[in-house]
């Protein structure tokens, strides 16, 4: 088939995730003939600067041959087996990784396939948790304002963006949703880097006030990705243990997004240096290679589920790929290259690097905020600068800079009017700059 006709067939039959169809009419989907490093390349050779790690996954280059080495390694051995009942060194050399993320403080590990998954089961656990103790009556789950977590029903249920949630409300659990952190737009005037979680205080008391029917509190640590990469005091999370500690109240960390070395630590709950009780972990996890995804948790939750048969309590979860030997391989090989190389030191040198490449937009009459974070940095821009106004969410100005920087050869996918880095970890300087360069011609080029 030649490439008119496989278009043809695309839009014909496939429904392209987290898209309105109809935008595809101005822009068909851009077919990717093989990718290498930073660049998806196209069929005919042009390249596109993949600035976003694909959706937030690919930190170790596309088609690096160190982790698909690996894989073909696997394939030839054991390509899937279920798990229920079966094992397999993948997985087990997967988890002994795991577990170290935490020193070894969250020893289970509970593997899924995806992020969502694997919210999912945690939000399962934590409330099952309850059941097999006698605590029936907490079972109700808090999150912070900006949060997202996942599409599937649990996972959107302790989300906040509407375009992702408000329609399916009715079909929702009852969960409670607090103020969180914002820091452009600080009520308190203070900024993540000089203040003291103030901010806290609201969560505080909804805590205070509903302790006797909270299970679990989840965030996603230090930057709310979704939210428009709003990065947060990790005093914040602090201050959380510390509540989620005095009042029984689980916390889970969802690290889905933020670990793994983006945010300068290998996990973003690392900056606050606390033991979540639950963990979930995905995307970066094999660098983009294959889904997979788990669950880590302490030995007082495995503890409860673990009983005769006829008890009942058994953590009847399951997906089908759960532990794919090829995915968990791939994971291995991500873990073997943190090992090998300094990535979490030149992150931050990188980081830095394009955030003082970025730093000039700050003169530029729309541009509100700049934040950086290892390897994040966003761009807020805002209609009038002085009051932070937002513009219309009609007007699509992100989306407009999005497509106008497509042209130019660099993928950046705006949040809103939010346009963000986060390209995998192997980019160099030249990339960079191609990269910052780009962007900063499309934003002034849309908002001139």
């Amino acid at each position: 088939m030649n490439l008119d006709e496989l278009l043809k067939i695309d839009k014909n039959h496939i429904w392209h995730p987290c898209s309105q169809m109809k935008d595809y009419e101005d822009y068909p989907p851009i077919h990717i003939d093989r990718a290498e490093g930073v660049w998806l390349i196209k069929k005919n050779g042009e390249k596109i600067l993949d600035a976003i790690s694909s959706w937030w996954t690919n930190i170790f280059g596309h088609t690096n041959s160190y982790i698909s080495g690996r894989i073909k390694e696997q394939i030839d051995k054991l390509e899937h087996i279920i798990f229920a009942n079966y094992t397999h060194t993948p997985a087990i050399k997967l988890a002994n990784h795991l577990v170290k993320l935490f020193d070894g403080k969250l020893p289970k590990v509970f593997f899924t396939d995806n992020g969502s998954s694997s919210v999912e089961a945690a939000l399962k656990m934590s409330y099952h948790y309850r059941q097999n103790n006698g605590n029936k009556e907490k079972k109700v789950f808090v999150y912070l304002k900006g949060a997202y977590h996942g599409e599937t029903l649990g996972a959107l249920s302790v989300g906040s963006i509407d375009a992702y949630k408000k329609i399916y409300d009715p079909l929702l659990p009852a969960t409670i949703e607090v103020n969180g952190a914002d820091c452009y737009r600080c009520p308190f005037n203070l900024n993540y880097q000089n203040c003291n979680a103030e901010c806290f205080n609201d969560a505080l008391k909804v805590i205070e006030e509903n302790h006797k029917k909270l299970t679990a509190f989840i965030v996603e640590p230090v930057v709310q990705g979704a939210a428009g990469m709003k990065i947060y005091s990790s005093l914040y999370l602090k201050k959380l243990r510390k509540a989620c500690d005095d009042y029984d109240i689980h916390l889970i960390c969802d690290e889905i997004a933020v670990g793994f070395g983006r945010t300068g630590k290998m996990m973003a709950s690392h900056h606050a240096d606390i033991i979540p009780d639950f963990v979930t972990v995905s995307k970066a996890v094999t660098s983009g290679f294959l889904p997979l995804a788990a669950v880590l948790t302490k030995d007082e939750i495995y503890d409860s589920f673990y009983a005769p048969y006829e008890n009942l309590k058994a953590f009847m979860h399951s997906h089908t790929y759960s532990a794919n030997p090829l995915a968990c391989s791939a994971g291995c090989a991500v873990f073997e290259l943190f090992d090998k190389t300094d990535v979490l030191n030149d992150n931050i040198k990188k980081g830095l690097y394009i955030r003082e490449k970025a730093l000039p937009l700050l003169d530029h009459k729309n541009v509100g905020d700049i934040r950086t974070i290892g390897m994040i940095t966003a761009i807020e821009l805002v209609k009038n600068k002085k009051t932070k106004e937002q513009f219309n969410w009609k007007d699509r100005v992100g989306y407009k800079i999005y497509r106008n920087a497509e042209k130019k050869g660099v993928l950046l996918r705006n949040l809103e009017d939010v346009i963000y880095f986060l390209p995998p970890y192997i980019i160099n300087e030249n990339e960079i700059d191609f990269m910052t360069d780009t962007a900063i011609d499309s934003i002034n080029e849309i908002l001139k």
